[in-house]
């Protein structure tokens, strides 16, 4: 039997959609065939240890063996248990899913397999059910079946990608196009050995890729299980968003990776003890834009008043006095109430220990948006923090159409940047598409080299000293410093009137040869 292709395999869970098309809403298909391919990726890879065990041990029972294995699959979740059941198939696949966490506790899959409700008759009926079983059935995912041992991980990922376009806006929510996040990871080079932290992970893309990264470039750990020399931490606000990102890491074989649930400007879990945050070689992330009203406690039992109508509305907070960080990292100042970009950023620094990178995408007006953010702006430069601003294309994201930008920040720069800050123009580095613009291998590859060589390019890069950005008030609009119009074309007066008068005479010619041929005819 030929290995199962990427190409085949996509295709494969794509169809599983389809049969689910119908019956709930696009943007929740995701959390369904999420937890199908798990159940069936962990029994066959579950068998699969298990003939291993007893081929290795000649003595082992087949009970031995599968008390032997790293992962535990109890009777209830078994695949051939569970296509079994006719009727009140969803129930059976949520006891085999709570089933799953509870043999495996030491995964910390608390909440991530029961996340999603299969009992439901409502969404789903048994022979929608049923139809799934068997499609999920066609194929074995067993690492001998399959080209590559990271196949499915990738096929993961080609289906969080069709169902951010599927859900539209929704689909920023989880997803960050694939351009996006090699382009950061490239930018701040994750090393052998580094702890990487993602303040907001998503679907897990960004830590996934800088493991990646750190593989194809020397970071392989010679042994059976193919790992690589990297730690991997997170932390969601959005729970299911959360189990679709621990899913991920195992599905990578990443189930090390310490990802955790909470809002990371409110209650950040990353913690070395109750007053200091732990800190990290790399923070990679792409936070939701301009995010409003982010300091919870600030939202809660709005005092009100009477507007001048009598009507009663809720008063403002004053976020500079209503929010009270405990770790310290608003130390550059507390952004406003409606952009929560800068705290975001400011957290990612908190976090960060020396002679190591940022890389956040934040929306274009952090660049130059005024009052706090201003300030921040101005204390950050002035710090020497910023390394490079790259602007990227419009509609590179499911979330919004407007164009954004990538910061690169380190604590301790090299000789050669200090008091200086590499900006790229990428606007134009883009393949169009139909719903979004894609920033393709080739346009990465472009800007990194300009990047990291960090000589000045005409309309594309230029290497600014911060003494210049001060002269334009710390505004790091990216058409202040790289100018992309074009020089309108001279005109020589004289030159253009003698080709005008020579144009002209040709005319008269014409006119006087047609004239000839006209009365020839006799008209």
């Amino acid at each position: 039997m030929p290995k199962l292709d990427l190409q085949t395999l996509e295709s494969w869970l794509w169809d599983s959609a389809n049969i689910l098309r119908g019956s709930i809403d696009s943007s929740d298909f995701k959390n369904y065939i999420f937890g199908l391919l798990f159940l069936k990726r962990a029994n066959d890879v579950f068998d699969e240890e298990v003939e291993a065990i007893m081929a290795r041990e000649e003595d082992y029972s087949r009970e031995e063996a599968e008390d032997a294995t790293y992962f535990k699959m109890p009777t209830e979740a078994r695949w051939g248990e569970v296509k079994k059941a006719t009727e009140n198939i969803g129930v059976v696949l949520d006891k085999a899913f709570a089933a799953i966490e509870e043999n495996n506790k030491d995964l910390k899959l608390e909440g991530v397999m029961t996340a999603t409700k299969f009992g439901d008759k409502e969404k789903l009926n048994d022979d929608t059910l049923q139809r799934l079983l068997r499609h999920f059935n066609q194929h074995s995912l067993r690492n001998a079946d399959l080209y590559t041992p990271d196949l499915l991980g990738d096929a993961y990922e080609y289906l969080i990608k069709q169902f951010a376009d599927d859900a539209g806006k929704k689909g920023g929510e989880f997803y960050t196009p694939r351009g996006v996040v090699k382009l950061i990871v490239g930018l701040i080079k994750p090393q052998p050995g580094n702890e990487i932290f993602d303040p907001t992970c998503g679907s897990g893309g960004m830590l996934i890729e800088s493991a990646r990264y750190i593989a194809e470039h020397g970071g392989k750990v010679d042994g059976p299980n193919n790992l690589i020399n990297v730690s991997l931490f997170g932390q969601e606000k959005n729970i299911g968003t959360w189990a679709i990102a621990k899913l991920n890491m195992l599905l990578h074989n990443f189930d090390s990776a310490d990802l955790r649930k909470g809002d990371t400007l409110v209650n950040p879990q990353h913690k070395s003890s109750d007053t200091e945050l732990r800190l990290f070689d790399r923070v990679i992330a792409n936070p939701p834009f301009s995010q409003d009203r982010w300091w919870t406690p600030a939202e809660i039992n709005l005092p009100k008043k009477l507007d001048k109508d009598g009507k009663e509305k809720e008063v403002t907070p004053n976020y500079a006095t209503a929010v009270v960080d405990n770790f310290g990292r608003l130390h550059y100042g507390t952004p406003p109430r409606g952009y929560a970009d800068m705290a975001f950023l400011q957290h990612m620094l908190a976090v960060l220990r020396q002679n190591v990178r940022i890389g956040v995408v934040l929306p274009h007006g952090t660049l130059f948006r005024g009052g706090a953010e201003g300030s921040i702006r101005e204390k950050l430069l002035e710090d020497d923090l910023v390394e490079g601003i790259v602007g990227l294309p419009s509609a590179l994201f499911y979330n919004t159409g407007i164009p954004a930008a990538i910061w690169v920040l380190t604590k301790s720069k090299p000789a050669s940047l200090r008091k200086r800050v590499r900006i790229i123009d990428a606007s134009q580095e883009f393949k169009e598409g139909k719903n979004q613009n894609e920033l393709e291998d080739r346009h990465v590859q472009h800007i990194l080299a300009a990047y990291d060589a960090g000589l000045d390019i005409d309309k594309f890069m230029k290497v600014v000293d911060v003494a210049d950005i001060k002269a334009n008030d710390y505004n790091l609009n990216i058409s202040r410093y790289i100018d992309r119009s074009v020089a309108a074309e001279v005109i020589e007066l004289a030159a253009a009137h003698a080709a005008l008068r020579e144009l002209e005479a040709k005319e008269a010619l014409i006119d006087a040869k047609l004239e000839s041929l006209l009365e020839e005819i006799g008209l």
